[in-house]
């Protein structure tokens, strides 16, 4: 017989394995969120902690708007009963048709007192950091989903000056268009007089060819999940600049 004994002694525990918590509510077709986090949030000093919630394509605002009752179950998953230093809700288009506002008090319900960050939110913020007020937007989508988009743009104050839709209604088709094409698309999308180019959806690979685009138009490139993780990384604490990823990685966070 095998002889088990406990230790002589229990050991020291940490107050938390990782200094720094990020929650992502992503959905459940999503290729490109996590990895995006992990190559520019995750650390030795900041965890991501994911949950994924239902949805089905195509991306209408219909469908995106159904996703919201699943929003406070979602962060709810999340390290239950645990604080988080951060959370997202992963969905650049679902963003608007629900509403910053509304997302904010979904997650809340489940995980009160934590910064919520949206797609939106955080773009506009991006934005506004390099004192943007003309800008250019590219977009995935269908006109009919991105036409909310471009009003919750002009309703901040933004002037737009071209705003470019690919046409895509399945969200991992999204994923799939290149880095390199996407690169190639942001030239045409971006006008001479904006201040700045907008990329928009989570699922798309931009975040990862920003810093190309920026140095080919010679303009700040701000796309969904740069603009997550540069607020993450804000809210965590995390101040170093990292140039060769886009120029947004070197600014402050606004503080209101």
């Amino acid at each position: 017989m095998i002889d088990i004994q406990m230790a002589s002694r229990r050991p020291r525990l940490d107050e938390r394995p990782l200094e720094k918590r990020v929650g992502l509510v992503i959905l459940a077709t999503d290729h490109t969120t996590e990895v995006d986090f992990q190559r520019m949030v995750a650390s030795n000093r900041i965890g991501v902690y994911v949950s994924r919630i239902h949805y089905a394509n195509p991306t209408t605002p219909e469908n995106l708007l159904n996703m919201q009752p699943s929003l406070t179950a979602g962060a709810g998953l999340i390290l239950p009963g645990e604080p988080l230093d951060a959370i997202i809700y992963s969905c650049t288009s679902a963003s608007v048709v629900i509403g910053d506002a509304r997302v904010e008090a979904a997650i809340a319900a489940a995980k009160p007192g934590v910064p919520v960050v949206t797609p939106t939110a955080a773009a506009v913020d991006a934005l506004r950091a390099f004192g943007a007020k003309r800008i250019s937007v590219l977009t995935p989508y269908t006109v009919e989903t991105s036409r909310p988009m471009a009003d919750y743009f002009a309703e901040l104050g933004f002037e737009i000056d071209r705003f470019t839709c690919l046409g895509f209604t399945d969200d991992r088709e999204m994923a799939r268009i290149a880095p390199d094409e996407i690169a190639a698309l942001a030239l045409d999308a971006t006008a001479p007089a904006s201040d700045a180019l907008f990329i928009s959806c989570t699922a798309l690979r931009a975040a990862q060819v920003a810093g190309r685009i920026e140095r080919k138009i010679g303009k700040p490139v701000v796309s969904s999940n740069l603009a997550t993780a540069w607020a993450c990384l804000r809210l965590c604490g995390e101040d170093q600049a990292w140039p060769q990823v886009a120029r947004l990685m070197t600014m402050p966070y606004p503080e209101y």
